[in-house]
């Protein structure tokens, strides 16, 4: 006897198929509605913060500095050129903060910590970003060469930090700029390769200090980014252009990062979303360091 099995076939009335319909069409507004106020809560992670930037005048800190504000937080920024610190206020908006200061001399640290005490009070974010890179050989690197990149990288963190402390909230996050050559060889970079290894090991023992007061410390360590400072390096432009394409070709994302890729990462560590999170190093590098 022959049987037909119609198994997978549903047969809905009209009335059962414009259920279905509003069903649908509600889940749909539903989670339109909730990303929505997903997304309004984002855009108001850091409303009423005090988030403090050293070198935010330019590359990675303005657009870290750009990102704090849009999401509600008051922002001081410091960098050693007036016109670009000038340039970032009209940039960033609002009742921003800049001061002109050399992380490299204490004394500009005092002042800046001091006009921050003045117009902010307390700390809740700091992102201790200011950095120079400059490139040569190891059998051609100067004293000053040395001298000046772990005076800026190195002791401006170590003392931004340590100057930071009165003024930060417990529950504070800190984040620190890196970089993904701490912990990868490339030729010509020994100093400033040196100097970023300082700033990882750093991290470790300020986030075991501060562990106490729930104070964060972790680190994000940039790729190649398109940013100034190659600019500042001391290279013709020549060089520039043909170090991007060399370093282009070796991240598997094929491509160099932005500003605002690494700025996103920096906001969720000094958020309240990496809560249970501290002593970290996030590379921001498109594959370049872990494949």
């Amino acid at each position: 006897m022959a049987r037909t099995l119609n198994t997978f076939t549903v047969i809905k009335s009209p009335r059962q198929a414009k259920q279905a319909v509003v069903l649908r069409l509600t889940a749909i507004r539903l989670s339109s509605f909730i990303f929505h106020l997903w997304r309004y809560s984002m855009k108001n992670r850091f409303e009423g913060k005090s988030v403090v930037i050293t070198g935010g005048n330019s590359g990675i800190g303005l657009a870290t500095a750009k990102m704090f504000h849009e999401e509600g937080a008051k922002v001081a920024i410091s960098g050693r050129d007036q016109k670009t610190l000038d340039d970032a206020v009209k940039a960033i908006g609002g009742n921003t903060l800049a001061v002109k200061a050399d992380v490299s001399k204490l004394a500009d640290i005092d002042k800046f910590f001091a006009q921050i005490a003045a117009k902010f009070g307390k700390i809740d974010a700091l992102f201790a970003n200011a950095g120079i890179a400059k490139f040569a050989p190891a059998a051609d690197s100067s004293e000053q060469l040395f001298d000046e990149q772990f005076d800026i990288n190195v002791k401006g963190l170590y003392f931004t930090l340590q100057k930071a402390l009165p003024l930060l909230n417990d529950n504070a996050g800190i984040v620190l700029n890196a970089s993904v050559v701490a912990a990868k060889g490339a030729p010509g970079t020994s100093v400033y390769s040196a100097t970023k290894a300082a700033v990882r090991s750093l991290a470790r023992t300020w986030a075991a200090e501060l562990v106490d007061r729930n104070i964060r410390v972790n680190v994000v360590s940039p790729g190649p980014i398109y940013t100034p400072i190659l600019g500042k390096s001391g290279m013709p432009q020549a060089g520039v252009d043909a170090f991007e394409e060399g370093v282009k070709a070796r991240v598997p994302m094929k491509r160099l990062g932005t500003p605002e890729e690494v700025a996103h990462a920096v906001l969720f560590l000094a958020s309240s979303e990496a809560s249970y999170i501290t002593g970290v190093d996030l590379n921001v590098d498109g594959g370049f360091g872990q494949i």
